[in-house]
């Protein structure tokens, strides 16, 4: 690794053909590497070189982890430093000059910052992309209509007027963006899909009468989640004695109150806990569901952003179920398949009929293995960004022009 003296950047990088296109993306969610699927599907193009800055000490909060900076790519330019208030997605930042030193050593042609737009990190890079001369393209998954502070909205307008094009994550931050002000271009997409053969189908038969259902979850356990309706429902299926189980996986704060509920819905012998799953394992778990549930409960301050688990699953055959929080109906799809927050008996509904009916439980599973093909693997989303990237340099060359 190649280390760049006084600066606390790592750099494993080496300098890019001329007359390429030069796309350089920063963000926190890169650190993982099964989420740096998408930026190795872009560079798969000819002419596209991709860099990849991320913190070298991003803690997540929710495990009190400092995760390491995975690098399972070797055509990406990676980049890492340290920021600032590591942990804080609005607040965290990075050294100016560190900053500056990356963009003169990878001297992109665009810039994509995969933060919100009230953030700090999105601020800074906004400034200096102006100084440069460079676009730069902003993504978030901000839903939520809210008063901003007024600080955190003059960042927002600053970043808002410096953007050639935002991404929204969901159709909620779309129409969002529009109420704070923003005229230009706008996608909406997710920040990265899903990687195919990584979660590839099961090879599985049908459940057969004898066998329980297994209903399952995978995310935190918070009361956000909806997860005591799962509960609910398979206790309902067992008063009308269809035979099923959960798998939950999954740790977080309503664990202990989970426990509670079970017990006195007296379903505490139908459950499986298998606590938190790291991501590398997420489709071992997953070849376990029959379906999986996501039975989000929208908030006055959170709805669900996007609920990523959904097209992991749908990539691997999996049925799935979800309620009608936030962004969770134009994942899915199909209106058979979304209940009604809240509602206990319109999810025990379609548990039941996917019990009752493995035809349409099949097909189903089918539907949502062709939606990830036509709309979320890595190379679906990369295509669309490049597509996105050349429209806005066409009209930028044509404002120029």
């Amino acid at each position: 690794m190649q280390e760049i003296p006084n600066t606390n950047l790592s750099v494993v990088s080496t300098k890019p053909p001329p007359n390429s296109l030069r796309v350089l993306f920063i963000s926190h969610a890169y650190v993982v590497g099964v989420n740096q699927g998408k930026l190795n599907a872009i560079a798969q193009v000819e002419g596209l070189e991709i860099g990849l800055l991320a913190p070298s000490n991003w803690t997540a909060l929710e495990w009190n982890r400092t995760l390491p900076l995975e690098r399972p790519y070797p055509n990406l330019h990676l980049y890492s430093s340290p920021v600032l208030f590591t942990g804080r997605v609005g607040a965290h930042f990075y050294a100016p000059w560190v900053l500056w030193q990356i963009l003169k050593d990878f001297k992109p042609d665009i810039i994509q910052v995969e933060e919100e737009v009230f953030s700090l990190c999105a601020f800074e890079i906004a400034i200096l992309a102006r100084i440069i001369h460079k676009p730069i393209v902003i993504f978030g998954w901000e839903n939520q209509l809210r008063q901003l502070p007024l600080v955190r909205w003059k960042i927002c307008q600053y970043v808002l007027n410096a953007a050639s094009a935002i991404i929204s994550g969901n159709q909620d931050g779309a129409d969002i963006m529009g109420k704070w002000g923003y005229g230009g271009l706008l996608e909406v997409m997710p920040q990265m899909g899903v990687d195919p053969e990584f979660f590839a189908p099961p090879t599985k038969l049908p459940t057969s009468d004898i066998s329980p259902f297994r209903v399952g979850f995978l995310g935190r356990l918070a009361q956000s989640k909806g997860i005591d309706l799962i509960f609910s429902a398979v206790a309902q299926l067992r008063d009308r004695g269809i035979n099923s189980q959960i798998i939950l996986c999954g740790s977080g704060s309503e664990e202990t109150s989970l426990r509670n509920l079970a017990e006195n819905l007296q379903i505490s012998d139908r459950i499986l806990w298998r606590g938190a799953v790291p991501h590398n394992k997420a489709p071992d778990e997953l070849r376990q569901f029959d379906v999986l549930v996501l039975p989000s409960r929208s908030t006055p301050t959170w709805k669900e952003q996007f609920g990523h688990v959904l097209i992991e699953a749908m990539s691997m055959g999996i049925p799935v179920v979800g309620s009608c929080s936030g962004e969770i109906p134009n994942v899915i799809g199909r209106s058979d398949l979304i209940f009604q927050e809240e509602d206990v008996d319109g999810l025990a509904a379609i548990l039941e009929r996917m019990i009752r009916e493995p035809e349409w439980w099949q097909e189903v599973g089918q539907y949502g293995l062709h939606r990830v093909q036509q709309h979320y693997s890595h190379d679906r989303i990369a295509e669309r960004l490049i597509r996105l990237w050349q429209d806005m340099l066409t009209e930028q060359t044509q404002s120029l022009g």
